[in-house]
C-alpha cells in the first residue's frame, strides 16, 4: 500500500465523528478473522451482520471475532503459527510471549466457530484434548486448528475514552481451511443474523465500523501483494486525537 493510500485511510479514521466522553479504560486483547474465498475471478470476504438489538454496533457488518480467553493458549493444533506471523504478533507488546501470539490466533478461530458455525482446521483420527468447554465443538467434530494457515493482516487499538476498547489483531485464512460446519448458528435470534460473501472491493460499501472498512483495504492490498508471511503488518492507534499507522 502506497503512502497516498495510507494517508487517505488515516484521514478517514481521524476525522470520523466519535463520542470520546466515556471513562478511559485499558484495551482488552481481541482477535478477528477475515475468511477469503479466492476460487473465483474476484476474491470474496465473509462478513456477518450483527443483531439490531445489540448495544455494541447494532446492525453493523463485521468480521467474526472477540476477546481472547484463558483456555485459548493451550488448545492443541495440527500446526503452529509461521515464525514471521508469531514475531509480528508480539512486536512492541511489553512482556509478550509466543503464548500470547498463539492465544490470539486461536481466539480468532474459536470466535469464528462460535459466531458462524465454521470450524477451521484439519479433521483428525481422534478428538483433540480440548482445554475447556468453549472448545467442545472442535472435540465433537475431531477438528484440530491449523494455525499455519493464518495470516496476520493488521492490528488496531480502539481510541481512548470509548465505551469498549480492544487491542484487536486481524487475521485472514482461505475458505478452503473450513473443515466442518455447524448448522443453525446464524439466524434471527443469534449474535449474527446473516452471513454474506462479498467481493473485497464491494464489501467496504456495507454499513460497517470505520476500522472494518480500513482493514478490508489492507486485506485487498495484501492479496494483491501475494499474501506472503513476511509482508509488513500495519498497526493503527490514536495519539493526540490523530490516528497513526506503523508497520510491524
Amino acid at each position: 500500500m502506497g503512502s497516498n493510500d495510507s494517508d487517505r485511510l488515516l484521514t478517514r479514521m481521524s476525522t470520523q465523528e466519535r463520542d470520546q466522553s466515556f471513562p478511559d479504560s485499558e484495551p482488552r486483547d481481541a482477535a478477528t478473522i477475515m475468511l477469503i474465498d479466492r476460487a473465483g475471478p474476484q476474491a470474496k470476504v465473509l462478513l456477518g451482520r450483527r443483531h439490531h438489538s445489540h448495544k455494541f454496533m447494532p446492525g453493523k457488518f463485521v468480521f467474526p471475532g472477540g476477546r481472547i480467553e484463558a483456555h485459548d493458549r493451550t488448545m492443541p493444533a495440527v500446526s503452529e503459527l509461521h515464525p514471521e506471523t508469531q514475531a509480528k504478533l508480539i512486536a512492541g507488546v511489553a512482556g509478550a510471549s509466543p503464548d500470547l501470539a498463539r492465544g490470539l490466533a486461536l481466539a480468532a478461530v474459536r470466535e469464528l466457530a462460535e459466531e458462524t458455525g465454521l470450524l477451521l482446521g484439519v479433521q483428525g483420527d481422534k478428538p483433540p484434548e480440548t482445554p475447556g468447554e468453549i472448545w467442545s465443538e472442535f472435540a465433537k467434530a475431531s477438528i484440530y486448528p491449523d494455525l499455519g494457515q493464518l495470516h496476520f493482516i493488521a492490528r488496531a487499538i480502539t481510541p481512548p475514552k470509548r465505551p469498549k476498547r480492544f487491542d484487536t489483531r486481524f487475521f485472514t485464512a482461505d475458505a478452503t481451511a473450513i473443515a466442518h460446519r455447524i448448522e443453525g448458528v446464524v439466524g434471527p435470534d443469534s449474535e449474527l443474523v446473516e452471513l454474506v460473501w462479498a467481493p473485497v472491493e464491494e464489501a467496504a460499501q456495507f454499513d460497517m465500523p470505520t476500522i472494518t472498512s480500513v482493514v478490508l483495504e489492507e486485506l485487498a492490498a495484501r492479496v494483491a501483494a501475494g499474501m506472503g508471511y513476511g509482508l509488513p503488518v500495519p498497526f493503527y492507534y490514536m495519539q493526540d486525537q490523530q490516528f497513526h499507522r506503523e508497520l510491524l
